[in-house]
């Protein structure tokens, strides 16, 4: 039977190899593309979201020329902001109820 000092051992190796499981993830990209790739967004492994790329051919199909490459990447940049904003309010939100229910003990990985 293994003692309380090679339980703590074992339990400090896991979490060291946790943390490294998350660093990757978190450097790591996920791409999903749609309409034929005229949209790209863009995760981290670990899901959050991280940008969104359009081509004019999302804006407009019918004559993609039309579209003015600025015009493009300032939706891109509107829509990012918007997506980081939503995400990081429904991330307070998920730990203010969190909170709520554990009486504000941090519980890792919960939140």
């Amino acid at each position: 039977m293994m003692n309380m000092m090679q339980v703590m051992q074992q339990a400090q190796k896991m979490q060291k190899k946790f943390k490294e499981a998350q660093d990757e993830l978190e450097k790591s990209e996920i791409i999903s593309k749609s309409a034929n790739g005229a949209v790209e967004v863009v995760l981290t492994g670990q899901g959050k979201f991280k940008a969104i790329k359009l081509k004019p051919e999302a804006i407009n199909p019918d004559n993609p020329q039309s579209v003015d490459i600025d015009n493009v990447e300032m939706l891109e940049d509107l829509l990012t902001q918007a997506f980081l904003d939503a995400t990081k309010k429904a991330s307070n939100q998920m730990e203010t109820k969190m909170k709520a229910i554990t009486g504000g003990i941090s519980i890792p990985g919960l939140f």
